[in-house]
């Protein structure tokens, strides 16, 4: 059991004894403060941590990590470096002041992490890494016992507390790594010690942060690099980018795709709108039919990373079939009742160029008036404009009406008219409230109705009024 003990040992060579405090968790939002926690107090750009220490207390946490001592009616470990070797104690409520909040909590995960024999899966890329981390977890948790990140819990502020949570009788863990400068990747998989590595596609998101495609290539390379000798990389045959990775890890390399030289490839695929996919699976001269409740045939490529994991980790394909088969996996993509009988296809977390075209192509296998309403796509870059451009010339092909949101929406809206759709059906707004009171209008029975856009850009707002309709 994680207790203060097993902190103080990494942070100040303390030798636990097995009668420190227990710790429930490791938060970084005081919101999420339990009895028996940690919290971090991390300084942001707008949001001081310090500031929380107080309503992480009181929410039930037993102890705090801060960088400066904090007035208050509790107890203070001082750990900095120079310091007096402080006097022990574990009176509640704690605060431990060390250097730097942040790197006392990954040294503490690493640490935490080294006590286990879990294998660890990796999973990164542009596009697709939480529904892959999902549907992973739901294949291999059909043999053993898991652990996978929540949420999108992929960064070196979100995925330490992940890896605190271990516990003896966790075999897995199923952990997504984000990127969002170079070297993160490296050092969530200095943490985590991945044994297999899944790589998704790579794409121009956050291209305006990263500066280059190339820079994003590199920064999902760090998870490849990063793999044993005896571990193994999952890469998509069909990205070129992802394939050229196979030359920088000394790991078993295994390809997934729908290019027939892949090691595991798809056929087959028949998209049955909201009830799922069907395809057939070619693996070692043997081919299989499969049917999985994911929604848009661009699905199977998920489908196809979770399988893949699942024969490199030796399962059986009644479990692997099974665990495809589990409606249980929360994907990012939701069908949910719209005003006077229509659907919305709610993809409002977050939007890429590849990500929408992957969107459009589900609306275009859909039955009924095909509605899209798409916002701005941000962290572009040099690409922007193109992006949006690309988006609308598919859009153009796929729905009989068309609502963009924001400025850079307009070129979807430009570009969908420039390839011949029709003007009374591309209207083009400036704001969420237009959008709504737009769609309230327009909106008639049976419409299906797709809603995605960057997650700055707030969509999720129109499917929230909508519903209220």
């Amino acid at each position: 059991m994680l207790s203060l003990g097993h902190f103080l040992e990494v942070l100040m060579q303390y030798e636990t004894t097995g009668r420190e405090p227990a710790v429930s968790c490791v938060v970084v939002d005081s919101r999420e403060a339990v009895a028996g926690s940690v919290f971090v107090a991390l300084t942001g750009e707008h949001v001081d941590g310090h500031d929380y220490v107080t309503a992480a207390f009181a929410n039930g946490a037993q102890a705090a990590i801060v960088a400066r001592p904090l007035p208050g009616n509790h107890h203070t470990l001082d750990l900095r470096s120079g310091q007096p070797t402080p006097e022990i104690t574990f009176q509640s409520p704690l605060c431990l002041v060390v250097d730097d909040p942040v790197a006392a909590m990954q040294a503490v995960a690493q640490a935490w992490r080294s006590r286990f024999n879990t294998r660890v899966v990796g999973i990164t890329g542009s596009v697709g890494k939480t529904s892959t981390k999902e549907l992973v977890n739901s294949v291999l948790e059909r043999q053993y016992r898991t652990l996978k990140s929540p949420g999108n819990r992929n960064s070196i502020l979100g995925l330490p507390p992940v890896l605190l949570e271990l516990r003896p009788f966790h075999q897995y863990a199923v952990l997504e790594m984000g990127m969002y400068t170079p070297g993160e990747i490296a050092r969530l998989c200095d943490m985590a010690k991945p044994v297999v590595g899944v790589v998704t596609i790579v794409g121009p998101v956050h291209l305006e942060r990263a500066g280059s495609l190339e820079a994003i290539v590199a920064a999902k390379q760090e998870l490849v690099e990063s793999l044993p000798a005896n571990g193994t990389a999952v890469l998509s045959r069909d990205d070129d980018r992802v394939m050229g990775m196979a030359a920088h890890t000394p790991a078993r390399i295994f390809t997934y795709g729908l290019n027939p030289a892949a090691d595991l490839w798809a056929d087959n695929i028949h998209s049955m709108g909201l009830e799922g996919i069907r395809f057939t699976l070619h693996y070692d001269r043997e081919a299989l039919s499969v049917q999985a409740p994911l929604i848009g045939r661009h699905s199977v490529h998920t489908a196809l990373r979770a399988t893949a994991v699942g024969l490199v980790e030796g399962l059986s394909w009644d479990k692997i079939v099974t665990g495809l088969a589990n409606s249980r996996a929360q994907l990012r993509l939701v069908a949910v009742p719209g005003p006077r009988g229509s659907t919305i296809i709610d993809d409002t977390y977050n939007s890429s160029p590849d990500s929408a075209l992957a969107a459009l192509n589900l609306l275009h296998d859909l039955d009924g008036r095909r509605l899209a309403v798409l916002g701005d796509m941000l962290e572009l870059g040099y690409m922007e404009e193109e992006g949006h451009r690309l988006v609308g010339r598919r859009v153009a092909g796929v729905a009989q009406v068309l609502v963009t949101v924001g400025r850079r929406g307009r070129w979807i809206g430009e570009e969908a008219l420039k390839v011949g759709m029709a003007r009374d059906r591309v209207l083009m707004v400036d704001d969420l409230e237009t959008a709504v009171a737009t769609l309230q209008e327009i909106i008639a029975p049976q419409d299906m109705i797709l809603i995605k856009g960057s997650l700055g850009m707030n969509m999720s707002r129109i499917v929230a009024a909508l519903g209220e309709g």
